[in-house]
């Protein structure tokens, strides 16, 4: 398999490149423009394989995504490159709508002329993948409710209503010109490699720095939290074995309040890093104005992959957090450069 990876240095991309290039089966070319949460250094493991290529270009450019994937003779997009932060979609919502939107549709005339172009049994095997997420659907009350595959779209915020637009885009382009597309739509990612402006980097370094650790509202609205080592890993179950014109929903069983993740991470930080003076991290919890237009709960139903593919879990919520702080406080020479850079040494973003 010759796989390109669009958005492979970001936080999923790279959890997926760093898991297939241990395979011996598989060429790894990743696609990334490297915009601000790009980050070579999150695929360093990848960078002596013979079996890797790293390309810095931009998917709206329809005409050098056809070029690479003749090139590279391409089997298989997996279709990461995103972006994906909810509060920059609300202050500036344009370039949610040119790399989700347009950069999906560019993506797909150039995956459909290189599709067309295949022999017989190359076409056959051929895939794009389009990784989305459990946002499309919306929100749902805190008492009851799950997403399926079927469950309507009713995107809230500006990511969110691009990436539902995304979804659609792939479908149709499967229905009306028969490329053979599949879809998985995960819930909260976490893990290793996570960019700090996300909730649970921003936490943990936070805590690191005693600085406040802001929390939307009252911290009440819930998420299912899914290890990216995990998704990573139905990923490549889903572009492999995935049946074309399908969706599959990946999820990590584990729902947890804004809050309760915050407190989580705190109360490992004590055991792990203690502050001087022997105060908890939960001292440091600031709570914030509420963001504009906030989904309550998200909750994955990931039934149809466990069934159709054979694929769960392996980390919960407790072994999954643990290994994500242990990671955070080995791996400054990461992390630092980033926030320093993003941040200007001193700006906090959201947490929740």
């Amino acid at each position: 398999m010759r796989i390109m990876i669009t958005g492979g240095a970001g936080f999923i991309g790279s959890a997926v490149v760093r898991h297939l290039i241990g395979r011996e089966d598989v060429t790894v070319v990743n696609v990334d423009k490297l915009t601000y949460a790009g980050n070579p250094a999150s695929v360093a493991v990848a960078e002596g394989s013979s079996r890797y290529r790293f390309y810095q270009d931009d998917i709206c450019d329809d005409a050098r995504m056809l070029e690479i994937m003749r090139k590279e003779a391409i089997t298989h997009v997996m279709h990461l490159a995103a972006e994906s932060h909810v509060d920059r979609s609300i202050d500036g919502p344009g370039a949610f709508i040119e790399t989700n939107l347009v950069g999906t549709f560019k993506l797909l005339n150039a995956a459909l002329a290189y599709w067309r172009e295949l022999p017989g049994a190359a076409r056959d095997a051929f895939r794009f993948q389009h990784i989305s997420t459990d946002e499309v659907f919306g929100d749902l009350p805190f008492d009851s409710g799950i997403f399926t595959e079927t469950t309507p779209y009713a995107p809230s915020s500006p990511y969110s209503a691009s990436k539902a637009g995304s979804d659609h885009l792939v479908r149709a382009w499967h229905h009306t010109y028969g490329l053979p597309t599949v879809i998985s739509n995960c819930s909260n990612n976490y893990g290793p490699y996570h960019f700090p402006e996300k909730l649970i980097p921003l936490v943990i370094l936070n805590a690191l720095h005693e600085k406040p650790l802001p929390v939307y509202g009252e911290g009440a609205n819930v998420r299912d939290w899914l290890f990216v080592e995990d998704h990573a890993r139905a990923l490549e179950l889903v572009a492999t074995a995935g049946v074309p014109g399908e969706s599959y929903n990946i999820g990590g069983r584990a729902e947890r309040t804004n809050l309760s993740v915050v407190e989580t991470i705190c109360d490992l930080l004590d055991a792990k890093r203690p502050r001087m003076g022997g105060a908890s991290h939960r001292d440091l919890i600031e709570f914030v104005r509420d963001r504009p237009g906030h989904d309550r709960r998200y909750a994955i139903d990931a039934t149809k992959i466990d069934r159709e593919l054979g694929w769960q879990p392996r980390e919960n919520f407790d072994s999954g957090i643990a290994k994500t702080i242990d990671w955070y406080l080995a791996n400054e020479a990461w992390w630092r450069p980033i926030r320093e850079k993003a941040y200007g040494g001193e700006r906090l973003g959201q947490a929740g």
